[in-house]
């Protein structure tokens, strides 16, 4: 109906701007156009009304030279992970940098025991839904273990469909030196890649636990030598996590593309951070890093939420008036209230 509308003002104003010896046609200009709303039917008696993506003023689109003029600038960069499209709306909305979908949602957001059970359909899902809620970040996705280990072909194809059907605008892979290769392979056909070094999740089973690299001279020297190796390569960035401070702060220096730290100091050019972990969104007794500062309660807030509402349908009085749709005339309610009663007599002589 819109479509039709706008074809016959387009008409109407063609022939309105003719000169009637039809030697000249004057096209309408777009300030000339009439302008067609198209209405938004609102499903307000649903309960799976969707949430807006558009529920704040639209944000400029952060590009990786929105990325690059950051850090020339020695502005801090800010990345958070989401999961799911309320953390990565959340996300959003707040002005962050960059939104990795990491897979750290593995066990913070399945209940899984380590990442490495993750698998790339399992993410492609969650870079879905994050990407439906992030309109201005920089997304970044995982590639998963198994994902992109085997060979360049093999991480090409993953992170094809990363970004394809998962909607991201680049890919995180863990590895040094020796994923240098593959980063290269990829960044020459155009897809950025952000690098992974330090502490590599991934492989924590080879580096004996969850550990802080860097301690030592031998692992200063191969951080180093891992992160001047991927730059090479093409990286974007690169995430450093668990590096003491002076040691991060003393490689991000002999780059010249930025380190974003968790766990690593305040000397990187950036920081990430799990939201659910920053947000507190987990019961007392989880173990947390070192690294990890709280900046909420929502699992308190959540639980008492929840205590709350159970507490009033326990009690009735929730629904409340305001929480029920009216009748629309009296004599409906009055009639149906009589069919009932007629139906119940009826079953009774039966």
């Amino acid at each position: 109906m819109s479509s039709i509308r706008l074809s016959s003002a387009l008409r109407l104003v063609s022939r309105r701007t003719v000169s009637s010896s039809a030697k000249r046609l004057v096209l309408p200009t777009a300030a000339a156009l009439p302008r067609v709303q198209i209405p938004v039917q609102q499903c307000r008696s649903s309960s799976h009304s969707p949430f807006s993506a558009t529920a704040g003023p639209p944000r400029k689109k952060v590009t990786i030279n929105t990325l690059r003029n950051l850090y020339n600038a020695k502005t801090p960069i800010a990345m958070v992970t989401a999961h799911d499209f309320p953390s990565g709306l959340a996300a959003d909305l707040a002005g962050v940098d960059m939104v990795l979908v990491g897979d750290s949602l593995a066990m913070v957001a399945l209940g899984m025991e380590d990442t490495n059970q993750l698998t790339l359909d399992a993410m492609l899902h969650h870079c879905q839904a994050v990407s439906r809620g992030v309109k201005g970040a920089f997304i970044v996705g995982d590639l998963p273990m198994g994902s992109y280990e085997i060979s360049p072909e093999h991480a090409i194809k993953s992170s094809i469909r990363l970004i394809q059907e998962g909607r991201v605008h680049a890919v995180k892979l863990e590895g040094g030196a020796e994923m240098a290769p593959t980063i290269s392979r990829l960044t020459s056909l155009g897809i950025p890649v952000l690098g992974h070094v330090g502490l590599t999740p991934q492989r924590a089973s080879s580096l004996g636990g969850f550990r802080v690299q860097g301690k030592t001279l031998s692992s200063a020297q191969k951080l180093l030598a891992d992160a001047l190796a991927i730059q090479e390569a093409g990286c974007l960035g690169m995430v450093m996590e668990a590096v003491p401070a002076e040691i991060a702060e003393i490689v991000t220096s002999k780059l010249n593309i930025p380190t974003i730290g968790i766990g690593a100091g305040v000397g990187c050019s950036g920081q990430v951070l799990v939201q659910v972990d920053m947000l507190g969104y987990y019961p007392e007794g989880r173990f947390m890093p070192k690294f990890v500062k709280l900046y909420g309660d929502m699992f308190k807030v959540a639980k008492e939420g929840i205590e709350g509402y159970m507490k009033e349908v326990k009690e009735r009085s929730y629904p409340e008036k305001q929480h029920t749709y009216p009748m629309g005339k009296d004599e409906t309610l009055e009639a149906f209230r009589a069919w009932v009663k007629d139906q119940d007599v009826k079953k009774e002589e039966k």
